[in-house]
């Protein structure tokens, strides 16, 4: 039946999509730039080993931030022969080289903070290292917040990666405040065993974010994703059962086959439409789901035929090859 289309996640275009993660990728570039450039211009006057792990985290970001744009920007291209499933897999691409920049600030902060606790450094200015910690921790978690909304929002992983990186930021903003504090007490190595922390701190989160980016590599989808989109193709009339139901990710777009059971007297017609409800359910009831193909298979006295994928099925293994040549045999 007719009815309005509202502002649902699940059915925006990935045009709409696209849009709004490079505008949250560029806005949130711009907000760590500043950040960066002021932390930079304070580790010079302080030498501040806490700090500078702090702005190699965010230089590190920043950089990420424009492959991200451009993963985006290729998704939007057109699907072609040789990629005919289009360019979106760039966005996990890009996750994956987020991951390996992360890494390898996690390196760098923890040769420094070693350096620093083999050889102490005397630190100066330490209200601008204490007020610059303040500023980053306020900075990065706007940041954050707006990144890993407009994330979940289109379904991209990669730039929750780069929200929960922001966040990350933050963090280590916060310990560098406490690095400054334990300093004044008369620790002076606080600020280097700060440095080593906040290394584990991205490292953790690091291990967790990259999970997400992972598995959509290797075509997985969320716990109970598969479940809910079975129940709601079981419940459109017509529908006797659901044989197989598969879903992946494409970038931030995801796709799905499901073989349904019909009743095997159905016109042609009929069968069509009821595929066509299926896949308008699962359109609505499945964020970010943009297709879904539907194939049919027919019912007849209450059980599926035997034979009813003869021809393709013998395909699946030496065991059915084996079966159809055997038939084959007696037939002739």
């Amino acid at each position: 039946m007719p009815h309005s289309h509202d502002a649902n996640e699940a059915i925006q275009s990935a045009e709409e999509t696209s849009g709004q993660g490079i505008r949250a990728a560029w806005i949130g570039l711009a907000g760590m730039m500043a950040t960066a450039i002021l932390q930079m211009a304070i580790v010079a006057i302080s030498g501040s080993i806490a700090l500078l792990a702090d702005t190699v985290h965010n230089l590190g970001h920043a950089v990420t931030t424009i492959p991200l744009v451009i993963a985006f920007r290729l998704g939007r291209r057109a699907a072609t022969n040789r990629y005919s499933y289009g360019f979106r897999r760039a966005e996990d691409l890009a996750g994956v080289l987020i991951a390996l920049v992360i890494a390898a600030s996690v390196v760098l902060i923890i040769w420094e903070s070693i350096d620093a606790l083999i050889n102490p450094r005397p630190l100066t200015n330490l209200w601008w290292v204490f007020a610059a910690g303040l500023v980053g921790a306020a900075g990065n978690e706007i940041v954050a917040v707006y990144r890993i909304r407009t994330g979940r929002k289109i379904g991209s992983a990669a730039l929750i990666a780069e929200g929960q990186h922001a966040r990350a930021d933050g963090l280590t903003s916060v310990a560098v405040v406490v690095g400054v504090v334990a300093v004044w007490l008369g620790f002076e190595r606080a600020d280097a065993i700060i440095g080593l922390i906040i290394a584990l701190v991205i490292l953790g989160i690091l291990i967790s974010t990259m999970r997400t980016v992972f598995r959509r590599l290797m075509d997985g989808v969320e716990p109970g994703v598969i479940d809910k989109m079975a129940r709601t193709t079981a419940a459109v009339d017509g529908v006797v059962a659901v044989d197989r139901l598969r879903a992946r990710w494409n970038g931030h777009r995801m796709e799905a086959d499901a073989d349904v059971a019909v009743p095997g007297d159905l016109s042609v017609l009929e069968g069509h439409r009821i595929a066509d409800r299926v896949e308008h359910e699962l359109l609505h009831a499945t964020p970010h789901l943009e297709s879904v193909l539907v194939h049919l298979h027919p019912i007849v006295d209450g059980k599926r035929p035997a034979d009813l994928h003869e021809l393709a099925g013998h395909h699946a293994s030496a065991e059915a090859r084996a079966a159809y040549r055997a038939k084959l045999a007696t037939r002739q």
